[in-house]
């Protein structure tokens, strides 16, 4: 008796914390809002439905076919869209913008802690209506413990492709003990991802492969937040590019490059590159041959919020850190306006960390005033999960496909700002936050 009581104690607990709550196997549950955004056609239609049996989708639209003794939720007032999908995350880092105390906080933190925050900074996520991330740099392994725990339930977030560490240059952007005294640290290696020559990045390739990376992130230029480096400086050679690129997609791994820097990032796409994360230098040559490769530019224009913000709280950042965000916030608009213009392919994707994990959707209103329509701007969901690799399973509201759903307030292509607001958010048929959820 003592046993069943501590189960049905732990059972309220874990659905006051707001737990998702599957439905049981071959339960149709049926989603009807006023209007529904599919992802695809970048058309709102009315009314909005959504059929979902066993986690999928089976039919959207006025014309589904509803099994008897489903299941029905009206939302009301809302838009039904493709749950939204973040390219380009850092779950397991905190968002502080004290500059030191961060660095402070983070050097003196155990591991075991550092994991448990993480944990809080999944659940903002999810519930912010991201129900997939790529999150391309971590330490210690913390982003696949987070991956494994959301995956067995243990945590509530998004699932999660992870890098385990970015891969980069000694002394570069993604040595992250660049700037301190020489001999205080231990000098970084091929096992932290650091390298130097093409046979170390096949090494660090494959050492992040083996302990559970999904993706591969390098660091092919400087960036905005390191110490010791110019932000648009490339960092790596055209030979450790390609040896990077070359072993990550012979192991079937998709690669990302950080690259705000023209010349690193025309680098990274002769050596095949996905993507290019951040691109504010690029000059027309580097977006006319992602226009021809096919590669994607994931922007992260939260990330050029966060920094705008972290300088006007923080007066103890560094003057070379205020001096490289400030360049990097007034090239930006010109590059995004170009690569707009020049139909390059443009994915959804943040730098979360770089500004307070939750808002996300921002990038969304972000990206218009960069001269996106609101509909275009709603479709890089899709091309998110092209670039993951997961267009079959996400990303639009298609029979077949992950019920990955949310819902909005109004309409989002009158109004951006609603994707801010999100009341309904569904991963894999599981109904994780309702803000309607008397509704029938």
């Amino acid at each position: 008796m003592r046993r069943v009581k501590w189960v049905a104690c732990a059972l309220v607990v874990v659905l006051a914390a707001g737990w998702g709550i599957a439905a049981a196997a071959g339960k149709t549950t049926v989603l009807k809002a006023a209007r529904m955004f599919d992802g695809k056609s970048g058309k709102i239609t009315s009314p909005g439905v959504v059929v979902v049996t066993d986690g999928k989708i089976t039919g959207t639209g006025a014309g589904a076919s509803v099994p008897a003794g489903a299941e029905v939720l009206d939302l009301g007032d809302v838009t039904l869209m493709p749950a939204f999908i973040d390219a380009h995350t850092h779950l397991t880092m905190s968002d502080s913008y004290d500059y030191r105390k961060r660095f402070i906080d983070e050097l003196q933190e155990p591991i075991a802690e550092m994991a448990i925050a993480s944990t809080v900074n999944a659940r903002k996520t999810l519930l912010a209506g991201f129900t997939t991330v790529r999150d391309v740099g971590s330490r210690y392994q913390v982003d696949v413990g987070l991956l494994n725990s959301i995956r067995k339930g243990v945590a509530v977030g998004p699932r999660m492709l992870v890098s385990v560490h970015a891969i980069g240059a000694t002394g570069g952007h993604c040595d992250e003990w660049g700037g301190f005294r020489q001999g205080l640290m231990p000098e970084t290696t091929p096992e932290d991802g650091v390298i130097n020559g093409p046979d170390e990045a096949r090494k660090a390739v494959r050492i992040a492969h083996k302990y559970g990376a999904d993706m591969i992130k390098v660091c092919a230029t400087g960036g905005v937040l390191s110490l010791t480096d110019d932000v648009d400086t490339p960092q790596l050679t055209q030979a450790e590019l390609d040896a990077i690129v070359n072993e990550a997609h012979a192991l079937r791994l998709k690669t990302a490059a950080h690259a705000h820097g023209a010349e690193g990032a025309k680098r990274a796409i002769r050596a095949g590159i996905d993507s290019i994360e951040h691109g504010t230098f690029l000059d027309d040559e580097a977006l006319d041959m992602m226009k021809e490769r096919g590669t994607y530019l994931v922007p992260t224009l939260m990330a050029h919020v966060g920094v705008e913000e972290r300088l006007a709280a923080d007066p103890g950042v560094p003057p070379a850190i205020q001096a490289k965000g400030r360049a990097a916030i007034a090239a930006l608009q010109n590059t995004m306006h170009r690569a707009i213009a020049k139909g390059v392919k443009i994915a959804f994707g943040t730098d979360a960390a770089v500004y307070p994990h939750g808002r996300n959707a921002e990038e969304f209103d972000q990206m218009v005033k960069m001269g996106m329509k609101p509909e275009d701007a709603l479709r890089t969901v899709a091309a998110s999960a092209d670039l993951l690799g997961w267009g079959e399973r996400i990303g639009t509201l298609e029979p077949g496909k992950l019920a990955d759903v949310v819902a909005v307030p109004g309409n989002p292509v009158a109004d951006i700002h609603v994707t801010e607001h999100v009341v309904f958010v569904m991963k894999d048929g599981v109904v994780y936050r309702n803000d309607h959820a008397g509704a029938k």
